[in-house]
């Protein structure tokens, strides 16, 4: 059995998090090292799936769910304007093998264009 990812962490309560929302099945948070005035992390609350790809494969209901997600927060957080990234696999920037989502909106940073 591997290891539990940092985010599977912060869903048990185990590493602290700024949380913005959550419900049963997703979690959103304030990245630790933003990228853009708003940076802020969806997250599903299951290990399940290690990537974007593997997520709309298995369920994309869920996906679905966290771009609704993301632009809720947007919304509510920013002036609705916002960017969606996920990261596929290492070379793409994945450093955290549980798939999420990253909002960012406003003042973005010349690394989060890349």
């Amino acid at each position: 059995m591997s290891e539990p990812t940092i985010f599977s962490r912060i869903i048990s309560g185990e590493i602290p998090a700024t949380v913005v929302w959550q419900n049963e099945r997703l979690i959103a948070f304030h990245d630790i090292a933003p990228r853009a005035a708003l940076h802020l992390l969806v997250v599903p609350k299951t290990e399940e799936y290690e990537n974007v790809t593997d997520l709309a494969a298995g369920n994309p209901a869920l996906l679905a769910e966290m771009v609704a997600t993301a632009a809720t927060l947007a919304a509510e957080h920013a002036n609705g304007d916002y960017r969606l990234v996920f990261n596929s696999g290492a070379s793409a920037g994945q450093t955290v093998f549980h798939v999420h989502a990253h909002v960012l909106a406003g003042g973005l940073s010349e690394e989060s264009l890349a």
